[in-house]
């Protein structure tokens, strides 16, 4: 049993980059992209970066944003 997603691959093998990003309504550096990463790595899904992540928010600091809006109308 084929599906949808099979279908559609079927369909633009055999299609150029071009005739695809105009078939699909996307650029044609998008559609690349895409392929490229596809026989790279064997998905499309985003991969982890390196680099260090970014600082989380604590729970202080939460609850001073919840308090800053009263804040600010006692003041002015």
């Amino acid at each position: 049993m084929q599906t949808a997603s099979t279908n559609i691959c079927e369909r633009l093998c055999s299609k150029s980059i071009r005739e695809i990003s105009f078939l699909l309504n996307i650029p044609w550096s998008t559609v690349s992209g895409i392929i490229t990463k596809w026989k790279q790595l064997g998905t499309t899904a985003t991969q982890p970066q390196s680099g260090r992540p970014q600082k989380k928010m604590t729970e202080r600091g939460q609850l001073m944003l919840q308090k800053l809006p009263t804040i600010c109308r006692v003041n002015s």
